[in-house]
């Protein structure tokens, strides 16, 4: 079996960039602890300023649904309350044959 492989895009509004950006960043360090989750990283679009994306690496799906409920996970999404120019877009990905 393969390791899963996720996207997740998450617009910040201009004006809480800089909020967002520090959550996660906590996000991301709580989350390279978890069982499960092989390789976690978070940039900025370099076109989208505001714009960040997770490119992440699970050993499985039930590994990214064990994420999805871990308090850090709830605490970024409540940091995000308010602050995003659109919805967060998770995008487990299946290779193309």
């Amino acid at each position: 079996m393969s390791d899963l492989q996720v996207v997740a895009t998450i617009p910040a509004k201009p004006e809480h960039a800089d909020a967002i950006r520090e959550a996660l960043k906590t996000l991301v360090a709580a989350t390279l602890a978890e069982e499960g989750c092989l390789a976690y990283e978070l940039f900025e679009s370099g076109s989208a300023p505001g714009t960040f994306v997770t490119v992440e690496r699970w050993t499985d799906a039930a590994a990214l649904e064990a994420h999805m409920g871990m308090p850090h996970v709830a605490e970024a999404f409540a940091a995000a309350d308010g602050a995003l120019s659109g919805e967060v877009a998770i995008h487990p990905l299946k290779p193309v044959d």
